[in-house]
C-alpha cells in the first residue's frame, strides 16, 4: 500500500483527488492538509510515502517552502507537486526544494497514478511537458534565481512589503533586503517594479 498525504487548500480538489485515488487498490489516503504548516506536521506524524503538494496556498505560504521543510526531515516522504502553475520559476523552485515530480492538475488520471508509483519508488516523476521545459532551459540557460529568491520576488509581485515578506517566509528584514539585492543584480535592474517585469518576461514568475 502506498500511503498518500494530500496537501491543497481547496476542499473540492482534495475531495476529487480522494475519489480518484480510491479507485486504485494499492493507493491509500492517510491524511489531508489545507495549509503548508499542516502538511509539514502531518508528513512528520503520519509518515506517508508520497505527499501530493499544491504550490499556492495564498500570499503568506507556499508549497515549495513546505516541500523544503518536509524533505529536510528524517526519512522524508517523496513530494509530488500537483499544481496549475507551469512557469519556469515554479518548476525550478519545486525541484530545488526537493520535489520528486511535477504534474499539472489537468494531467490524465493514469498519468497521476503512474507518477505516484514512480515517486514512491524513488524515481523522478515529471510530466512530459515539464521535462521538456527543464531540458530546454538546461540547453539554453537564462538568468536563474534561487528558490528563496523566487519566493521573495513572487511576494513582491503580489504587493507585499519587506516586513510582510519577512513575516511570511519567517526570515529577518535584513535577509529580505539581501535577497532583493541579489535579485536586482541577477536581473540587472534597480527597482522592485523592474525586477517583477524582468522576471515575468523571463518566465521566472507568472
Amino acid at each position: 500500500m502506498i500511503r498518500i498525504l494530500i496537501a491543497d487548500d481547496h476542499p473540492v480538489v482534495r475531495a476529487g483527488l480522494r475519489a480518484l485515488l480510491a479507485t486504485e487498490s494499492e493507493l491509500g489516503i492517510v491524511g489531508e492538509a489545507a495549509t503548508p504548516d499542516e502538511a509539514v506536521e502531518l508528513a512528520a506524524r503520519l509518515s506517508p510515502d508520497v505527499v501530493l503538494m499544491d504550490l499556492q496556498f495564498g500570499l503568506a505560504q507556499t508549497g515549495a517552502d513546505a516541500t523544503r521543510r518536509i524533505r529536510a526531515g528524517d526519512e522524508p516522504p517523496a513530494v509530488l507537486v500537483l499544481t496549475n502553475y507551469d512557469s519556469d520559476g515554479h518548476i525550478l523552485g519545486a525541484v530545488e526544494a526537493g520535489a520528486s515530480g511535477y504534474l499539472l492538475k489537468d494531467a490524465p488520471p493514469e498519468e497521476l497514478v503512474a507518477a505516484i508509483r514512480a515517486a514512491s519508488a524513488g524515481e523522478s516523476a515529471l510530466a512530459p511537458a515539464v521535462a521538456r521545459r527543464l531540458l530546454a532551459r538546461m540547453r539554453a540557460p537564462r538568468v536563474s534565481l534561487s528558490a528563496r529568491e523566487t519566493e521573495v520576488l513572487r511576494l513582491v509581485a503580489a504587493g507585499a512589503s519587506n516586513t510582510r515578506i519577512a513575516d511570511a517566509l519567517h526570515i529577518s528584514h535584513a535577509t529580505v533586503k539581501s535577497h532583493l539585492v541579489h535579485i536586482y543584480t541577477k536581473l540587472d535592474v534597480s527597482s522592485r517594479t523592474a525586477a517583477v517585469a524582468a522576471a515575468r518576461e523571463g518566465g521566472i514568475i507568472d
